[in-house]
């Protein structure tokens, strides 16, 4: 099965997103993003959609919503166990991408984490669900202008 991932930006306060925004410009993560997902399939839900406002080319878009209305150049999926599963039939890497109810969801299922920790403090309204950085080994790191982006693997025993 493919594996599910999560990528997030993040401070070290646990801020994601400031009135479905994100609060900070970092173009340099979100081309990180594209490099990342592009021919993957990515996995949000309803209002992470909506803020980034078409399906993200090259990929395939799973969107999970009770409300939205079937939309050209999305896979529509009432829960987010049907949206893994719909994912799981395309075999590819499945990327979660938000938003907060999706990364609680996703949490723990996930194989991997894509983190960019953005430096500073930034005020926000949606936070990364609580996790423990213990349970997960950090197997790569890189600096860039206004964040830390690491790769961290499920450790075994923390499953």
């Amino acid at each position: 099965m493919p594996p599910i991932q999560i990528i997030v930006a993040m401070t070290r306060d646990r801020v994601i997103g400031e009135k479905g925004e994100l609060p900070w410009n970092l173009p340099h993560d979100l081309k990180l993003f594209c490099q990342l997902t592009i021919g993957k399939t990515v996995l949000m839900g309803r209002t992470t959609y909506q803020s980034i406002g078409k399906p993200l080319a090259q990929r395939r878009n799973i969107v999970i919503s009770r409300s939205l209305a079937v939309t050209q150049g999305i896979e529509l999926c009432r829960t987010f166990s049907e949206g893994v599963n719909l994912a799981r039939s395309f075999g590819h890497d499945i990327f979660c991408i938000g938003g907060v109810e999706i990364y609680r969801q996703a949490l723990p299922l996930a194989e991997r984490l894509h983190i960019s920790w953005v430096d500073g403090a930034f005020s926000g309204d949606s936070l990364f669900p609580e996790f423990e950085l213990t349970d997960w080994s950090e197997t790569d790191r890189r600096s860039y202008t206004g964040f830390t982006y690491s790769t961290y693997l499920r450790k075994k025993n923390a499953l």
